[in-house]
């Protein structure tokens, strides 16, 4: 799958949750989460790779079954036994969207261990996560709003390292998506350029590391 075709996915997911957010739509979130997850996946099966898709919440799971059936979907529990991964021919890859934030870190911890299994050595393909609560990003300035809210548990870049890390997976690269506040798209008519400058800002490395939403690609450690 193409790069380019991933991150704007990614860009549109991120403009269209912070637009939503500003008009105030209810329930907008759930179903950008929904459109990013399947979306992406699907991006990933047009190129005939196998695909497996992790997220905690049911709901987020259906709907991306249904709008990519050909790819195997788990939901990680907070208890009771891990989900026992499919059996795929060739490399896979792994996605792991908007959950980091809204999860323990206990949940991370399992699911990032399914995802090990699935990709048991560096040739078993890639796993990609998001991390939709980057610390060091703008809106890192206005969490002391959500202190102490267990859906609120921002990560940061050492953090998503350590923890990948700790399951053996090294990141090979890694792409920022939304550096502006929300605030930035809270008029109507300042939306397009808010989107546009958005998209700029995020293309270069230096600006992209503060994005609120960050995308990692990583592969398992060659042993």
């Amino acid at each position: 799958m193409p790069r380019s075709d991933l991150l704007q996915v990614m860009r549109k997911s991120s403009a269209k949750r912070k637009s939503a957010a500003a008009a105030s739509r209810a329930g907008d979130d759930e179903s950008a989460r929904g459109r990013l997850l399947s979306a992406a996946t699907h991006l990933f099966c047009k190129d005939g790779i196998n695909a497996t898709g992790i997220d905690a919440t049911p709901a987020m799971l259906e709907r991306a079954r249904e709008a990519v059936p050909a790819a195997h979907w788990h939901e990680i529990p907070a208890t009771g036994p891990d989900p026992v991964p499919a059996t795929v021919d060739g490399p896979a890859v792994v996605t792991v969207f908007r959950l980091l934030l809204n999860v323990s870190d206990e949940v991370r911890h399992r699911a990032l261990a399914f995802a090990a299994r699935v990709l048991p050595d560096a040739d078993a393909g890639l796993l990609v996560v998001e991390n939709h609560g980057n610390a060091a990003s703008l809106r890192h300035f206005r969490a002391g709003r959500r202190a102490g809210d267990p859906w609120f548990a921002e990560l940061s870049q050492r953090k998503v390292a350590d923890l990948l890390a700790a399951h053996g997976f090294t990141i090979v690269a890694r792409y920022g998506c939304g550096l502006l506040p929300r605030t930035a798209y809270r008029r109507p008519w300042l939306r397009p350029v808010a989107r546009r400058l958005d998209d700029l800002l995020c293309r270069l490395d230096w600006f992209s590391r503060f994005a609120t939403d960050v995308l990692y690609v990583a592969r398992r450690d060659k042993g």
